[in-house]
């Protein structure tokens, strides 16, 4: 509807407008005059035409809503677990989610990621850390490069530092997912970051560099650590407290669900891992459920226990071969399908 006051638009002055508006952002180079009486000045600022709700970003860039609703169904979680979860990550900013083998750390932690950046323009990227991962991998280094055959040695940032240069242009949170982050040497790999992963509102200098760098205010991590990896004790104090740790536990009615749609009757399969954790009675140790979400169970589950459990029930159980004995599949394999008939 035409609004008093400001000139009627014809559809050719419309598709001008819409055409300088792709190619810059911010101004508009069309020809209209502003005012009944073609004052001859010109609109500059494309804030004069478009409405705040108009400039938000297109709708390529922003991420669809993941509600905590959608994530519990999801995961099996209660609504006021994952709430405690997300209250945690936005007071300390950094998180890690522990758990021994198959409790479902990197899935459960992209979903996570996936609700806070929900909604807005942000974006989400997971690195994997592994024992040769360094600080020039993570932060910055310098790296031999050549050009016209002359060698060069830049200084070439990292994964962090280029996902927080991309973070920088964003209004919505972050994340990035740091996958078995006790893999890494931390100490080395963080750096300066430990300093500012606890004040985040300061700048420091990086090694190498005179810039100052700080973390930008929307960026989150999110850690998975395996605590059957004996790595873990390379987990010191000084990082422990710059994190919420978040516990996870092999959670059956996870395995419950899934399988209410293969048809896959997991009753006797539950009261196995049951017993058999209580046999482990070590948290840390558990053997966890997502060995076990697969549509062919049916089929696959004797591979999966003979190549896969037993290995990791071997190791554990070192100089125990009994317990181990208890749970090879021959002896298993009835009573889970028993009592599933």
């Amino acid at each position: 509807m035409h609004q008093p006051g400001v000139p009627a638009l014809k559809d050719g002055d419309l598709f001008d407008l819409f055409c300088h508006w792709l190619v810059d952002g911010k101004k508009i180079a069309a020809n209209i005059p502003v005012g009944a009486k073609h004052s001859g000045e010109k609109i500059t600022d494309i804030s004069e035409i478009f409405t705040p709700r108009m400039l938000r970003p297109p709708p390529s860039e922003m991420q669809p809503e993941y509600p905590l609703a959608a994530w519990a169904e999801e995961t099996g979680l209660t609504v006021s677990e994952l709430e405690r979860w997300v209250r945690a990550i936005e007071r300390k900013k950094q998180a890690i989610l522990s758990g021994t083998p198959g409790t479902g750390k990197t899935f459960i932690a992209q979903k996570l990621a996936q609700h806070l950046i929900g909604s807005g323009d942000g974006f989400s990227e997971l690195v994997q850390f592994h024992p040769a991962y360094s600080y020039e991998d993570f932060i910055q280094g310098i790296r031999p490069q050549s050009q016209a055959g002359q060698l060069t040695y830049p200084l070439v940032p990292g994964r962090f530092l280029e996902f927080c240069d991309r973070a920088k242009s964003r209004s919505g949170r972050c994340v990035m997912i740091i996958d078995e982050i006790n893999r890494a040497h931390l100490a080395q790999v963080f750096g300066e970051l430990m300093y500012l992963l606890e004040y985040r509102d300061r700048t420091i200098p990086l090694a190498g560099s005179k810039e100052p760098f700080a973390i930008p205010a929307n960026v989150r991590l999110i850690g998975t650590m395996n605590t059957a990896d004996r790595s873990i004790a390379l987990v010191d104090y000084a990082l422990r407290r710059r994190f919420a740790f978040i516990e996870l536990r092999p959670n059956y009615q996870v395995l419950r669900r899934y399988h209410t749609n293969t048809g896959f009757p997991v009753e006797g399969l539950i009261a196995i891992l049951e017993q058999l954790n209580q046999a482990i009675a070590d948290k840390h140790y558990e053997l966890g459920i997502s060995f076990f979400l697969t549509d062919n169970l049916a089929q696959e589950l004797p591979d999966i226990w003979l190549l896969e459990i037993e290995p990791y029930l071997e190791e554990y159980f070192f100089d125990r071969m009994e317990q181990v004995n208890e749970f090879r599949w021959d002896n298993i394999q009835q009573k889970i399908f028993s009592r599933n008939g």
